[in-house]
């Protein structure tokens, strides 16, 4: 049987097209899985497990039907769902995992997570990173009304898009938003694995790094789709069309 692996769905009202994908690929692809392993930003954004989007109820709706069939659904937070919850998970029947996490793939020991943490040339997001992870910081952002986070959430998408645009104009985008190859090198030695898996950069490749290891990036969802298929024979990174 094929696990299947898929990120930075960023699913949202604006682009209701890749949301029926999603959709088409948890009822036909995905209900013949071993398991599914979704790395992250499987929303454009997540203010808490009250948060009323439609996005939100449709997938958890899909995903609850995948799990009660048997099919298992693990879930690494992103960037832009760190707030999902144990309730959002509960409803949808996914288990949280940390990131990053290393799981035993077909017999491979292979380390799965979102990919933001490997990106630690980007000084910036690395600080807010760790703000924004920490459970006091949550905790008082939970508390503010609906509202105030939805508004928080729209400017940070303004402020993320703002910066991508001035990296993009002195010409440091392709290499600040990316891993930084010492972080991966290290990644692999401490952790004494020879593959990894992971999203958030949206640059879908399959990397051959040192030391006969390997690094597979998923690719977003945001004019098509992407899937890693894995199985006993190996893997392949495809792309699925709306």
């Amino acid at each position: 049987m094929t696990t299947l692996f898929i990120s930075d769905l960023h699913l949202d009202a604006e682009r209701p097209a890749i949301t029926e994908l999603f959709g088409e690929f948890i009822e036909r692809e995905a209900r013949d899985a071993r398991a599914l392993y979704i790395l992250g930003d499987l929303f454009e954004a997540w203010v808490g497990d009250d948060d009323p989007s439609e996005a939100g109820t449709f997938v958890a709706s899909k995903l609850r039907v995948l799990s009660d069939g048997g099919v298992p659904v693990y879930f690494i937070r992103g960037n832009r769902d760190f707030l999902l919850g144990n309730e959002y998970a509960r409803r949808a029947g996914i288990t949280i995992l940390p990131d990053p996490a290393v799981i035993l793939l077909h017999g491979t020991p292979t380390m799965i997570g979102h990919g933001d943490l490997l990106c630690t040339d980007d000084l910036a997001y690395q600080q807010f990173r760790t703000q924004t992870r920490d459970p006091r910081w949550q905790a008082q952002f939970l508390m503010q009304p609906l509202a105030a986070r939805l508004a928080f959430a729209a400017q940070a998408r303004v402020a993320s898009k703002a910066r991508f645009g001035e990296l993009q104009t002195t010409g440091m985008s392709e290499t600040i938003t990316d891993v930084s190859p010492e972080t991966v090198a290290s990644t692999f030695s401490r952790y004494g694995i020879r593959r990894m898996i992971h999203g958030h950069t949206h640059r879908p490749a399959i990397h051959a790094e040192a030391n006969d290891c390997t690094r597979i990036v998923l690719g977003d969802w945001y004019t098509q789709g992407s899937v890693l298929r894995v199985d006993a024979n190996g893997f392949e990174l495809a792309a699925l069309t709306v």
